[in-house]
């Protein structure tokens, strides 16, 4: 059965922590969508091989419209995790134990949304020491599932088996 995926991205997103997830998740038969400030909005990757035209923004969605989220890596999060109401979007999913799926740099928008505490994850090694702190259980793993529908990993090389993941969880 098609799922639908939000995916939370902005300038500087990690290009293959974005094209690749979403290749994978869209040839599984599943709908992304992405979103951002403002529908029609282009982004780019921070390595410019990516560009991502907007498809919502975040005032016009509502988070009980999907059923998986995906917060791809890079200063991507970092950016958007100043912003109230991305805390809130990535909140819903957490609240409702809807999966999450994050790579690389996508944890620091869990941070600030207060929702990693007792979580098993993992992430970039820059941000494990934000993770840690903020009361997760960090591991130097290239793949880690929570039992929340929490699946994690680290950077672009792990992607292959980030994938064969989160494709794996919407299939239940």
């Amino acid at each position: 059965m098609s799922k639908k995926i939000a995916v939370l991205v902005t300038n500087f997103f990690e290009d293959s922590e974005y094209t690749s997830p979403v290749q994978a998740l869209e040839e599984a038969g599943h709908t992304t969508v992405s979103i951002e400030h403002k529908a029609g909005n282009v982004v780019k990757g921070k390595k410019g091989e990516a560009e991502v035209i907007i498809d919502k923004g975040i005032d016009e969605v509502n988070p009980e419209d999907f059923d998986a989220l995906l917060i791809p890596g890079g200063f991507s999060p970092d950016s958007l995790r100043k912003h109230e109401s991305f805390l809130e979007f990535v909140r819903h999913f957490d609240t409702e134990q809807k999966p999450i799926f994050t790579i690389c740099h996508g944890p620091q928008l869990m941070i600030n949304a207060e929702v990693v505490k007792g979580k098993k994850m993992t992430s970039v090694s820059q941000v494990a020491i934000d993770l840690k702190n903020a009361g997760a259980n960090w591991e130097d793993s290239a793949l880690v599932i929570d039992e929340s529908g929490l699946i994690t990993s680290r950077t672009p090389e792990d992607l292959p088996v980030f994938n064969k993941a989160i494709v794996k969880a919407l299939e239940k």
